[in-house]
């Protein structure tokens, strides 16, 4: 039975009382006159580049231009985050709404001050040398100014930027919404249970509770499949249109550039995920052999005759329940079988990252004592778990649904890592807050090592199976369920660029994308509207919102295998990588740290890890 008292909402005053506060009222006041500032700034260059040209001292312009935006970003910023974290727990609320719609009206106004800054820059770009020299300050800007100038080859006329974005608002970002309030507010009519508690059923001990709840979430998902669809469909194609406008050759270029990343980095990535499939299915295979034997499916096929998972049995436990007698000192089955208190979970994570360092432990305790942490289950909260940061009193929020689950603890690791990576920046200006999504998942992922780590010291033979089972099945979701998500929205965007597609043939491609990445490691139980649940899918922002998850999670091995060798001291050195996160490019990043990720060797040395688990998973699950 779940936890469902003590189960903290997280408190906002110390960032906003409210969007009718005062303080709020004048942030956004603020937001707007400093953006007036860059407004007479862009103004003065335009004006001595027709006019004066000559005369024109870009340097000290530049300077003063960085100043004021570092001022507008760090309101953008801090708004824009509490704008959606109200609204991530009551969805429905009108207010909330309206507020997100007045913010983004606002944020067209920066997309197109920032537009004409990398018109001004790109035009310029002959005085940066003089600039750097004569306000050093700034030479850390170096990269960004750089990106900036190459982003304008990615851009339309301003006009067209400016409709784009305005368009958006009631286009892409519209129907990104329609999804998550569908998917947020949707009920089990029988069982009373909300969409994302169905799905936190699939971590269920009991496999006719998995079957069950996923059978009840493929109905609900079929019962919204138009609108659902529909808000993909429309989605895609704007991305589609938008892209052959900006002159992108293909979707994952854009990704790549956001996530400042080459494609002969992911080529070499995909393609060492693509090498590790046997293994994985081998894996998948292995456990539906040992559910089947042990009477822990409720699957009639599955694990017979060599027929891979069922679906809803990838989260399966490999015991049915705890038993009841447990050996002194045998903390593994604790971790793993007991319920969890939050205020356990709390103790547990805090007691890890201290094991770490004691300025990751701090940080955790920080977290969890100011009330940062909202981890309730309730109807209109979104699903599934993220962490927002606030350039204000540089704090961070976390939602998180918790159930008392093992889960639930590696879930808030992950996202407290994300919380400790903005930490370590700290000082930093607002601009250098922003990171591609590849390096922010390098944290999160480390942040789970240390736990899982943890787990796999304590545990005893009898439960080696069940810890390994934990760490390959997170694993694989993070790679194979990853490469998965690729394969599908690779084709999407293919077929979207050919015509409309239908609920029919989202299910199709999701189908393929099964096939070709789980293979025989998933039986005829498989789940083709998992384009419905995710999230990702439906984001205007970032196309591929998969391989940098892969990317994260190989490169966090990589970190925490230097961890074990360079011990206490390593501390530093990542806290200082991570500081460096938002400016340089992952190849330059990580080449600091000693790692070359444009080879496929270096992804496969991160995969040896769990080859080793998977070797030692069947020698015990036989």
């Amino acid at each position: 039975m779940a936890q469902t008292t003590n189960i903290p909402r997280w408190n906002l005053d110390s960032i906003f009382s409210s969007i009718e506060s005062d303080e709020y009222k004048q942030a956004v006041a603020d937001y707007a006159s400093g953006m007036d500032t860059l407004e007479s700034l862009l103004d003065t260059a335009k004006d001595f580049t027709k006019h004066h040209n000559d005369n024109f001292d870009f340097a000290a312009w530049l300077a003063a231009y960085l100043e004021a935006d570092n001022k507008v970003t760090h309101l953008a910023g801090t708004l824009n985050a509490y704008a959606y974290v109200i609204y991530s727990v009551d969805t429905t609320n009108t207010a909330y709404l309206n507020n997100i719609a007045r913010l983004e009206e606002m944020g067209l106004r920066a997309q197109q001050q920032d537009l004409a800054f990398k018109s001004l820059l790109l035009s310029h770009q002959t005085y940066l040398d003089e600039f750097y020299t004569r306000f050093p300050q700034y030479a850390d800007y170096r990269f960004l100014l750089q990106e900036a100038i190459d982003q304008t080859a990615h851009q339309m006329s301003n006009a067209e930027e400016h409709l784009a974005g305005e368009l958006q608002r009631t286009g892409g970002d519209a129907w990104g919404r329609l999804h998550e309030q569908i998917i947020s507010n949707a009920r089990d009519e029988a069982t009373g249970k909300t969409f994302n508690e169905l799905r936190n059923d699939a971590y269920s001990a009991d496999a006719t509770v998995r079957k069950c709840a996923y059978q009840k979430e493929i109905a609900l998902l079929r019962q919204n499949e138009i609108a659902i669809a529909a808000a993909l469909n429309n989605l895609k194609g704007e991305t589609v249109a938008l892209n052959k406008r900006r002159h992108w050759n293909e979707a994952i270029d854009r990704s790549l550039a956001t996530s400042r990343m080459s494609r002969k980095t992911l080529d070499a990535l995909i393609g060492a995920i693509e090498d590790s499939l046997p293994l994985w299915r081998t894996y998948f295979a292995a456990k539906a052999t040992y559910l089947r034997a042990h009477g822990l499916t409720a699957s009639k096929t599955a694990g017979t005759n060599g027929e891979g998972l069922a679906f809803y049995d990838l989260f399966a436990h490999m015991v049915a329940s705890a038993p009841e007698h447990k050996k002194d000192g045998d903390a593994a089955q604790s971790l793993l079988s007991k319920t969890w208190t939050f205020a356990e979970a709390r103790d547990y994570i805090i007691d890890r990252y201290n094991s770490f360092s004691a300025d990751m432990g701090n940080f955790a305790r920080t977290a969890f004592d100011s009330g940062w942490i909202d981890a309730e289950v309730r109807a209109g909260k979104v699903g599934g778990a993220y962490d927002e940061d606030f350039p204000k009193g540089h704090q961070s929020r976390i939602l998180s649904n918790f159930t008392g689950a093992f889960s639930d603890i590696i879930t808030l690791a992950h996202e407290l890592g994300h919380a400790y990576h903005f930490n370590c920046m700290k000082g930093k200006p607002a601009a250098f807050f922003s990171y591609p999504m590849t390096l922010a998942e390098t944290a999160s992922t480390f942040a789970e090592t240390i736990v899982k780590q943890d787990m796999m010291s304590k545990a005893a033979d009898t439960e080696k199976l069940q810890i390994l089972d934990l760490d390959l099945q997170d694993a694989s979701q993070v790679l194979v369920d990853i490469l998965c998500r690729f394969y599908f929205e690779r084709s999407v965007f293919a077929e979207r660029a050919q015509g409309e597609l239908s609920a029919a043939d989202f299910c199709r491609l999701m189908r393929d994308a099964q096939e070709k990445s789980y293979g025989s490691g998933l039986g005829t139980e498989r789940h083709a509207y998992m384009w419905a649940v995710k999230s990702h899918y439906y984001s205007t922002g970032f196309d591929f919102y998969n391989f940098p998850y892969a990317f994260g999670q190989l490169f966090a091995a990589g970190l925490y295998a230097r961890y074990q060798t360079e011990g206490a001291s390593f501390a530093k050195v990542y806290a200082a990588l991570l500081s460096d996160t938002g400016s340089m490019s992952c190849e330059a990043l990580c080449k600091k740290a000693g790692f070359d990720i444009t080879t496929k060797a270096f992804w496969q040395s991160g995969i040896a890890m769990y080859a080793r688990e998977v070797e030692q998973f069947v020698a015990l699950a036989k």
